[in-house]
């Protein structure tokens, strides 16, 4: 993985690689910049690929939810003045991403949603991993993805570094709940960027028909789905999702020719 620079602008804190139309990208509950590593390495050949550090631990309780998630989405899109965005996010990302495109769809040109939250999630409020053994840990970070290989020593660590301290994990559990609370399915019909739902099949957390049921209720959306693959297809298979998501993104800046 390249190391990129991570840039400051008051209090956000964000990756900014190449030029072009912005592709933004929200990472989940228990994301890092690595899971975007091969986007980023690939898309900045063709965009302004920005990740923002979602402040997921920084936030007073009260604004802990998915609403104060994009408050700062959008004050930081506003500070930066991005214009003609493809945002993308996975898992809490997507919900977050969602709620954008429903609050401030001025500025955005499209949206990628992968294994997202905002209809169904399972596996966040009951089975929620509680302080345990590293093993516990380790066991429910490898059932994110369909190869528990994909789940690396570092990314195990990082999980069960913040499950066992206190305001983290309270902060996660706050998050997860809100995620549950705040359901879109009343709205998603309000949407209307061109989405491009990207989905693993064996997604535990947000399963298949999930997907079915965001591309039902988004007008304007397309879904893909990925064999092998679980939560998080950039990590998992990220040659596929960076093809799936290239053709997407050319698609729309072809003029339409008119017959």
């Amino acid at each position: 993985m390249t190391e990129y620079q991570i840039k400051q602008q008051e209090k956000f804190r964000f990756i900014e690689e190449g030029e072009g139309e912005p592709l933004v990208m929200l990472h989940g509950l228990f994301g890092a910049l690595s899971n975007f590593s091969d986007l980023i390495d690939y898309f900045r050949q063709y965009n302004k690929v920005v990740v923002p550090i979602l402040p997921l631990f920084d936030l007073d309780i009260l604004h802990t939810t998915v609403g104060g998630l994009e408050k700062y989405v959008h004050k930081f899109i506003e500070l930066r003045d991005y214009k003609n965005i493809h945002l993308l996010g996975n898992s809490l990302g997507g919900h977050v991403a969602l709620l954008h495109a429903l609050r401030h769809p001025e500025r955005l040109k499209s949206i990628i949603l992968t294994g997202s939250s905002g209809l169904f999630e399972s596996g966040m409020g009951d089975t929620y991993p509680k302080r345990g053994s590293y093993e516990f840990i380790k066991e429910k970070t490898e059932l994110t993805f369909y190869d528990p290989k994909t789940a690396t020593k570092e990314l195990v660590d990082e999980v069960y570094g913040i499950v066992n301290n206190r305001i983290k994990a309270i902060k996660i559990i706050a998050l997860a709940k809100s995620a549950i609370r705040n359901n879109l399915g009343e709205e998603l019909n309000q949407i209307n960027q061109p989405t491009l739902l990207i989905w693993g099949n064996n997604d535990t957390i947000t399963p298949p028909f999930v997907g079915r049921e965001f591309n039902r209720l988004i007008p304007n959306s397309e879904l893909y789905f990925i064999d092998k693959c679980g939560h998080a297809p950039m990590m998992e298979v990220p040659s596929e999702f960076n093809e799936i998501l290239h053709k997407f993104l050319k698609k729309l800046n072809t003029p339409a020719t008119v017959a």
